[in-house]
């Protein structure tokens, strides 16, 4: 009966394991957008007892040990500020990101893939310069062409983001949930509504 118990508590949807936390630097921003900085429920609860965050809001639902019941956090702010990188990491994710998970051919969000605008047949390299976010079919009608030579055009020129445009970018898609004690933390410099 008690493992009955066990199993079902761990796999049913309304487990304690669906409340994570948004972690927030200490300049009360989200460590990241995109994808959102978010903690387990006891990741969060294990850095508020060593001291490291401050609980800014909390879930209806509440966890219990033999001597105390704590509300699961839904807000924390780490006490240290933590320096954002500068330098963005060259990945297909940041790639897609960057490219707003469109085509930069015809502008589809669908079957992408990536496309070297200087073929590397030709001496193109894989850098943030010539790489772009492609839907299958235009990376297969470009092919090894020039970009010219495929009739194709790019809807923007591709190049480095900064970690800023990269984050701003990663605002404008919002994760499937977003808890409303969130909300004033992940559009904090919105403007409001009179």
């Amino acid at each position: 009966m008690d493992g009955d118990f066990r199993t079902n508590f761990v796999r049913s949807p309304g487990a304690l394991k669906q409340f994570p936390a948004l972690v927030l630097n200490a300049d009360y921003r989200p460590l990241s957008y995109y994808p959102l900085s978010l903690w387990p429920w006891q990741e969060a609860i294990k850095a508020a007892f060593l001291d490291r965050v401050d609980i800014i809001a909390e879930y209806d639902e509440v966890v219990r040990s033999p001597s105390m019941e704590l509300k699961i956090p839904s807000v924390v702010v780490l006490k240290d500020f933590v320096k954002p990188r500068k330098r963005v990491a060259f990945t297909r994710f940041n790639l897609f990101l960057r490219d707003e998970f469109r085509c930069q051919y015809c502008g589809t969000k669908s079957e992408l893939t990536f496309d070297h605008v200087v073929p590397r047949a030709a001496g193109g390299i894989t850098s943030w310069e010539n790489v772009v976010a492609a839907c299958a079919p235009c990376n297969l009608r470009k092919g090894s062409k020039s970009l010219r030579t495929s009739g194709l055009t790019l809807r923007k020129p591709p190049r480095r983001p900064t970690a800023g445009e990269l984050m701003n970018m990663g605002r404008k898609f919002p994760p499937n949930h977003l808890h409303d004690s969130w909300m004033d933390f992940l559009y904090w410099d919105a403007e409001l509504q009179a």
